[in-house]
């Protein structure tokens, strides 16, 4: 494939500037357009999560692209999930029973600022800042920009188009409205929003709450959850109906009721967020929601990356991850097509999007463990059980979160349903009393793999897998 071609990608987020890096790279000819303004000089956080969980999947990526080692000095590690009960104990649930396993808290902003610097080192690497994509012609192959500076629009072409303008797609858009190929889409959203919050730090620029945790507050149809910044600082979302349960997006309108709220539902958090109310009150309440599409490519045109063909909802901590993935599967792809980009197109949807379609479905599952499961007592049962697993068999047990998070080297939907298997088979079992926390490890491992073995078993002939 020529490597003087040129390739326009659409959005600097996360992303568009990682695989703006890695094509510059590779010698390509790269542009990016981003329709927001720089923001290594403007703050455009407005409300949207500022920090995000960085992991394995993730980490291949900066592998990459050589940034693994300037990634982590932006890293701080989260060991597991600390649990708060509405009467302000805590409990640690570890993501793995593997010392060496832990995601991290990473800023959003930081990161997107080291790629776009890393990205502009190189000299046929070009990026352009508030330059709004209107839509796409993917049949040219040319994309139609308003620049929000001089208020003009102008046209660029390219011979290849690459989206990655998030789950509002331009060119999404275009390929539902263009009506040129049979395009399958679906947005489905939850019932429940998110607002950013946050748990400033100590005059001494201090943690108010124990640094290495995913911090949670779980409460059955709702939640609260915490991650900390390298400035002694929190993000906290709160996950919330917009309409159901006594309180919710839409009745929370005065300040007395957003104190009763918290006092009642999440008394040590509100003692030390006394900024509580300016930030619930000036940030935005945003949707959650689940993308899927195909095709994501038309031809050897164009092509959708990242959240623009598959947003996810936040609860897996696999979104940015999934999107940094996608980089790295679609680098694969390129060694092995390397004179045809509608080979590459295709070769690269086939392998990618059953996974993309697995963490989606996983993310789901998740939201409503994260905001239930977690305080119920078999789901504890069964998580101390997979911890002492993976401590004392750490080469043959993976449970599903592990699975997930750190075997980047098996795809989301492998992990899914072997994850799910696993799931079951525990509960099945401990609800039946076949093993308990107490039993031989061991024999508790031969029954565990004994009986997912069956649900696979059981799941393959009902065509499941």
């Amino acid at each position: 494939m020529n490597k003087q071609q040129n390739i326009l990608i659409i959005g600097a987020g996360l992303c568009g500037s990682l695989l703006a890096l890695r094509l510059g790279q590779r010698g390509y000819n790269v542009s990016v357009y981003e329709m927001r303004p720089d923001l290594r000089k403007v703050d455009i956080s407005a409300g949207r999560s500022i920090n995000l969980a960085f992991s394995d999947r993730g980490n291949k990526a900066m592998k990459l692209v050589g940034l693994e080692d300037k990634v982590k000095a932006l890293c701080i590690p989260m060991n597991g999930r600390m649990i708060h009960d509405e009467h302000g104990n805590t409990f640690q649930s570890n993501y793995s029973g593997r010392d060496y396993e832990y995601i991290n808290s990473i800023s959003r902003g930081d990161l997107n600022t080291l790629l776009l610097n890393e990205a502009e080192k190189h000299e046929n690497v070009n990026i352009y800042f508030n330059k709004k994509c209107k839509s796409v012609d993917f049949e040219k192959t040319t994309a139609l920009f308003e620049d929000y500076s001089t208020k003009t629009q102008f046209i660029e072409d390219a011979d290849v188009i690459i989206a990655t303008d998030g789950a509002g797609s331009a060119m999404r858009k275009s390929y539902y409205l263009g009506k040129k190929f049979l395009f399958s889409f679906s947005q489905e959203y939850l019932t429940h929003g998110y607002k950013e919050l946050s748990i400033l730090p100590t005059e001494n620029g201090d943690y108010k709450a124990y640094k290495n945790a995913l911090h949670i507050w779980p409460r059955g149809d709702f939640m609260l959850i915490a991650l900390p910044n390298l400035d002694g600082s929190f993000t906290v979302t709160l996950f919330l109906s917009y309409d159901e349960g006594e309180y919710n997006f839409n009745n929370l309108k005065t300040e007395v009721k957003v104190l009763e709220f918290f006092q009642k539902e999440f008394p040590d958090a509100l003692t030390i967020m006394p900024n509580l109310l300016d930030d619930f009150f000036e940030n935005p309440t945003s949707p959650l929601g689940t993308v899927k599409c195909s095709p994501w490519h038309y031809k050897g045109n164009t092509l959708l990356m990242g959240d623009s063909a598959h947003a996810i909802v936040p609860f897996y901590g696999q979104g940015m991850n999934a999107s940094f993935e996608d980089v790295v599967e679609f680098d694969t792809v390129l060694d092995y097509h390397k004179n045809d980009w509608e080979s590459v197109f295709k070769a690269y949807e086939k392998t990618r999007k059953k996974d993309t379609d697995a963490i989606a479905d996983l993310a789901i599952d998740n939201f409503h463990e994260m905001k239930g499961h977690v305080n119920q007592e078999i789901f504890q049962e069964k998580r101390k059980l997979e911890m002492a697993l993976e401590k004392e068999f750490p080469d043959e047990y993976s449970s599903k979160y592990s699975l997930v998070t750190f075997n980047e080297n098996i795809g989301y939907r492998e992990a899914m349903l072997k994850g799910r298997a696993q799931d079951k088979a525990i509960l099945n079992l401990l609800t039946d009393g076949v093993i308990a926390l107490d039993d031989d490890l061991k024999h508790t491992l031969q029954k565990v793999k004994q009986e997912t073995e069956a649900i696979l078993e059981d799941d393959e002939i009902a065509g499941l897998k």
